[in-house]
């Protein structure tokens, strides 16, 4: 594990890595040695009613240190990464320290992000319809900067180029290339990635999970089941829909956990994948 005495006091820090792996731990160490606030960088913790199951800090670490955008968000809204970069702005002078999973967070913190409006759901649907090659023709022709520069095997890339073409009548290229300067150039951060074993990841999540169950996960669950059906992205929440369906009666509790334990692992094998792939330059720290 990094020494907190080599982490530079004069600038943010970012803390990512994939779910269990110990976020939290370290940027509450890191908070406490050097006086700063802890802000989040999940996109499932700022969700409220969500603490136990989304692994918050329990309120005896929040007293640790400050903490900020966490459950903060309404249980029924829907919350994007611009919102969260707009949130986080205003922290970048105290020079917090910046936690969570979400990739997707880190890039528009540090790489700047293009304001995209909402792909309409009529033009989400004339999407899915089509087949890859059509998208990819129709690319070919209106945006071919884009066109040239995704994965063209990918079918979620090309249809995000399709959409916002079709939705804003601007080439997304257009749009990336247009990107506002980042608020925190990474230059003036100290970025560290919690680079997780596989099976160690997965024998600390399947714990975990049992944990939350011991500490309350199914009475938080059986407190949000009347505003289910009414829940925004507080219904994305790892373990959250199996947990809701064994309350409906639709699936044992053992069911659900299992479920919810495989889900997890899932999750953490795309941020993985994702932080291999988008993060290189960072301060990998292996685990365990």
């Amino acid at each position: 594990m990094i020494s907190i005495d080599t982490i530079p006091d004069d600038r943010p820090v970012l803390i990512a890595g994939p779910t269990a792996s110990g976020k939290t731990a370290l940027a509450i160490s890191v908070a406490r040695t050097q006086n700063r606030p802890v802000v989040n960088a999940d996109a499932l913790q700022v969700y409220d009613g969500w603490r136990v199951l989304t692994a918050r800090p329990t309120p005896e670490e929040e007293a640790a240190a400050p903490h900020h955008l966490f459950g903060h968000v309404p249980f029924e809204a829907e919350y994007s990464v611009g919102q969260w970069l707009r949130d986080v702005t205003p922290f970048l002078d105290r020079n917090p320290v910046i936690v969570g999973g979400t990739g997707l967070y880190f890039r528009a913190l540090t790489e700047g992000l293009a304001e995209i409006p909402a792909t309409p759901s009529d033009v989400r649907a004339r999407a899915d319809a089509l087949p890859l090659e059509t998208l990819l023709s129709d690319l070919d022709r209106d945006d071919p900067i884009l066109a040239a520069r995704i994965d063209r095997r990918n079918r979620a890339r090309v249809q995000r180029g399709w959409e916002v073409l079709h939705a804003t009548g601007k080439p997304l290229s257009t749009w990336q290339d247009d990107t506002p300067p980042p608020a925190l150039p990474m230059p003036r951060a100290t970025p560290l990635l919690l680079d997780a074993d596989r099976d160690w990841l997965a024998d600390r999540i399947a714990r975990r999970f049992d944990l939350m169950l011991a500490g309350g996960a199914l009475d938080e669950a059986r407190a949000n089941l009347p505003r289910w059906d009414r829940a925004g992205g507080a219904r994305k929440a790892i373990g959250a829909p199996e947990l809701i369906a064994h309350l409906k009666g639709e699936m044992t509790l053992d069911a659900a956990r299992d479920a919810a334990i495989i889900a997890s692992r899932q999750y953490a094998k795309r941020q993985r994948t994702w932080f291999r792939s988008n993060m290189a330059d960072w301060t990998h720290i292996s685990l365990p």
